[in-house]
C-alpha cells in the first residue's frame, strides 16, 4: 500500500493554507478570518494523533466573529517538516514563539490541545513577550500533571497505560500503522465521549487520522512527544524543564475540560491553581478528551469570548 503525501491533508475549506518558516523548519498553517493586523489572533496547536484539520469548527467560528485564526501542523505532524529531533518541550516553546514572529506579530492567543496544551503552558513561561494569553484544552499544567502521576494511583495508571507502551523502539511506530491506521482510530475511541463516538461525524474524524498517522515519518514523530514526556522524567534536561514551569503563569489563562474524560481527570485539572490561580475553568459535561470536537460550539464560544478580551496582537514595531 502506498503511503499517504503529506499534501493530503490540505484540505479545502474557508480557509488559506500557507507555509512559514520558524525555528528552522517549514511549518504548514490554515488561516482563516481578516487580515486586519489590529483582529485578534489565535494560534491553534492540536494534541497527539491529530493535525490541523482537528480545529476546523473553531476555524470557522472564530473567522465568522472577526478573529484571525491559524491551525498548525506541528513539529513531525501533517504537512510539517519532519526532522529527527526537537521534540522536547523546549524546542516545541521555541517553535511556538518562532511561529508566532513568522507570522508578523509580536503577540498572539495559543491554543492547544493535550500536548498542544503543554506546548501553550511552556511558550508562556519560557517566552512571555510573545504570548497575549493561552487556553488550554484537556491538557493541565505540566506541574500538575507530574505530581498526579506521583500521588494520584488513577491518574497515574491512566498515564502510564499510555505511556509505556510507546517507550520501545520502532514496534509502536509500526503499531500505529497498521491495518491502515487502526491504532488511531483505537485512540480516538478510547478517550472519546460516548455520544461522540456514535456521531457520523466521528467516523470522518477518524478516517482523517488514520490517514494522517500513515503519512511518512508522522507515527515516528508523534511517538517522540511522548516518549520525551516520560523519559524527561529521569534526565537532566527534564528536571531543569520543570524547574523552569514551577511557577506562576502571569499571562491569562482559559481552562477547558471534559468531565468524562477518561485519560486526564478532573482532579488533576484542579490542582493547577497553585500554577495559574487567576485562570477561567470551563467544564463541559458529558465530554470526553476531544472536547474542542466533542461540543465544538460552547468550545468555540468560550475561545472567542476570550480571545476578545485576551488576544488583541501587536505587529512588529508597537507595543504588545
Amino acid at each position: 500500500m502506498v503511503a499517504p503525501d503529506p499534501s493530503r491533508v490540505r484540505f479545502d475549506g474557508p480557509w488559506t493554507h500557507r507555509d512559514a518558516h520558524a525555528n528552522g523548519i517549514r511549518f504548514h498553517t490554515a488561516e482563516a478570518g481578516p487580515a486586519d493586523p489590529e483582529a485578534p489572533t489565535v494560534l491553534f496547536l492540536h494534541g497527539f494523533g491529530e493535525f490541523w484539520w482537528t480545529w476546523r469548527h473553531q476555524l470557522r467560528a472564530l473567522s465568522d466573529a472577526g478573529i484571525r485564526a491559524i491551525a498548525v501542523d506541528l513539529r513531525g505532524y501533517g504537512d510539517t517538516d519532519k526532522p529527527p529531533r526537537g521534540y522536547d518541550g523546549w524546542t516545541l516553546a521555541g517553535d511556538a514563539s518562532s511561529l508566532i514572529r513568522a507570522l508578523g506579530l509580536n503577540r498572539a492567543t495559543l491554543v492547544g490541545h493535550a500536548e498542544g496544551g503543554l506546548v501553550c503552558w511552556a511558550t508562556a513561561n519560557l517566552h512571555p513577550r510573545q504570548v497575549a494569553s493561552i487556553a488550554v484544552i484537556s491538557s493541565p499544567h505540566p506541574m500538575s500533571v507530574k505530581r498526579a502521576a506521583l500521588r494520584d494511583p488513577y491518574q497515574r495508571r491512566a498515564l502510564l497505560r499510555a505511556l509505556l507502551p510507546f517507550q520501545l523502539p520502532w514496534l509502536p511506530e509500526r503499531a500505529l500503522v497498521r491495518d491502515d491506521g487502526q491504532r488511531a482510530e483505537d485512540i480516538l475511541r478510547a478517550r472519546g465521549g460516548a455520544a461522540w463516538l456514535r456521531s457520523e461525524e466521528f467516523r470522518e474524524v477518524a478516517q482523517h487520522a488514520r490517514m494522517a498517522v500513515q503519512i511518512p515519518g508522522a507515527a515516528h514523530c508523534a511517538l517522540e512527544y511522548h516518549r520525551w514526556a516520560f523519559r524527561s522524567q529521569f534526565r537532566p534536561e527534564g528536571r531543569r524543564f520543570f524547574k523552569a514551569m514551577n511557577q506562576v503563569v502571569h499571562v491569562p489563562v482559559l481552562q477547558i475540560h471534559g468531565s468524562a474524560d477518561p485519560f486526564i481527570l478532573a482532579g488533576t485539572l484542579y490542582r493547577d491553581k497553585k500554577w495559574a490561580p487567576q485562570r477561567e475553568l470551563h467544564m463541559v459535561y458529558g465530554a470526553g478528551h476531544f472536547v474542542h470536537e466533542e461540543a465544538p460550539h460552547q468550545v468555540s464560544e468560550q475561545i472567542i469570548k476570550f480571545a476578545e478580551s485576551h488576544a488583541r496582537p501587536s505587529p512588529y514595531g508597537t507595543e504588545g
